[in-house]
């Protein structure tokens, strides 16, 4: 499949441009297999960048203009590099212009290029496109003009320019799109960046993400209040207990003797937060002992998490994880992303994934008379130079 995304990104750059691309990039979207709203607040997330990717083709135009095709929506801008960089309606160009935004801040050289860019990533299903689009992009401008930008350096400024295009992200999308690897989840310490691999093998089970197909508009202004309710549980705990620092450092019991200091809200949000943490360790620990039934359970109890204690499910997604709970085959599934739609993850027995996949498009196209959309996903490499 990827095959021929690149074949037809590279065919259209020489079509548009006149001559066969530089460079060609490949930077993937991710899954998060647990760990979720945890990145920015300092504990640790165990994403994976999968084999959906974003393939862009890159050729230096020898001006200070650069020209970027998006080949999917049929779209196109030029921006010059050296002008002052600012915020546009069109969308998927704020992400373009973060990136060389960032790169002027940061005092690096570079000039115009043409670059053509096509996706195999759902976007909107919480699959990280974004992420795959900063983090290729600049990949891309760092080989061609020997910037000699570090790989974790790349995710850092791709982070900084999806800021700087107003969503307040944690390091999780950018970190695993660049630096992952073949069947291998990445446990990542979202305080220190330390991180480690841990092999992902599921055995006899296969990843199935179902796509609600819904969006709710509260994504960004509850994104944004999750976090401030985050950051007043902390300070509350750090002002009760000196030795406290982060989340990190909190047991479940911490939280709960500071119930009465605490909103409903900011104590459920805070609990949740501690628990998760633990999840994420004991989900790595059921990783290296092959004990996938357990990692499903683990996901369950994420999802159940999610939706009563962080409130960042809708009744799409609490269906599709209830329909889950009913099925032997299915042994653990979650919301996946932010929330308020997007995908469940869910690790279905081999074999009966085709059963499955049917049964909870009829349930759930009864229940919501919407399409569910499927993809099958398994863990690939990170952002890489195809040539």
């Amino acid at each position: 499949m990827n095959d021929i995304l690149i074949k037809k990104t590279t065919a259209f750059f020489q079509d548009k441009f006149g001559n066969a691309p530089e460079k060609v990039v490949l930077s993937p979207g991710r899954i998060n297999i647990i760990g979720e709203h945890i990145d920015y607040n300092d504990g640790y997330v165990l994403p994976a960048a999968i084999d959906k990717i974003i393939c862009f083709a890159f050729a230096k135009n020898n001006t200070n203009t650069s020209k970027v095709v998006a080949l999917d929506l049929n779209e196109e801008f030029e921006i010059d590099v050296t002008a002052e960089v600012k915020l546009d309606e069109v969308d998927w160009t704020n992400y373009i212009r973060g990136v060389i935004n960032q790169l002027k801040i940061n005092g690096f050289k570079f000039e115009g290029v043409n670059c053509v860019f096509s996706s195999n990533i759902p976007v909107g299903s919480g699959l990280s496109s974004s992420a795959a689009l900063e983090c290729g992009f600049l990949f891309g401008l760092n080989d061609i003009f020997n910037l000699n930008i570090k790989p974790i350096d790349i995710a850092l400024l791709g982070q900084k320019s999806e800021h700087w295009v107003g969503i307040k992200c944690g390091i999780m999308d950018q970190f695993s799109s660049v630096m992952g690897l073949e069947d291998k989840v990445i446990r990542i310490d979202c305080k220190s960046l330390e991180y480690e691999y841990h092999t992902a093998d599921f055995n006899d089970y296969s990843l199935i993400l179902f796509d609600s197909n819904v969006k709710h508009s509260l994504m960004t202004s509850a994104y944004n209040e999750r976090r401030q309710q985050c950051e007043e549980g902390i300070a509350i705990a750090k002002a009760n207990f000196p030795e406290i620092k982060s989340f990190r450092d909190c047991t479940e019991q911490t939280i709960i003797d500071l119930k009465d200091k605490m909103s409903h809200d900011v104590f459920r949000r805070s609990l949740f937060v501690v628990k998760e943490i633990n999840r994420v360790i004991q989900a790595c620990e059921a990783l290296d002992n092959g004990n996938i039934e357990l990692l499903g359970e683990l996901m369950f109890a994420t999802h159940d998490g999610l939706s009563k204690d962080y409130e960042v499910s809708c009744e799409e997604l609490d269906l599709l994880v209830d329909l889950a709970k009913k099925e032997t085959a299915v042994i653990g599934s979650r919301l996946m992303g932010g929330g308020f739609g997007g995908c469940t993850i869910n690790l279905v027995k081999k074999g009966q994934e085709q059963q499955i996949k049917d049964k909870f498009s009829k349930l759930y196209r009864e229940a919501f008379d919407i399409e569910l959309k499927i993809y099958d996903v398994k863990i690939g490499n990170g952002t890489s130079l195809y040539k």
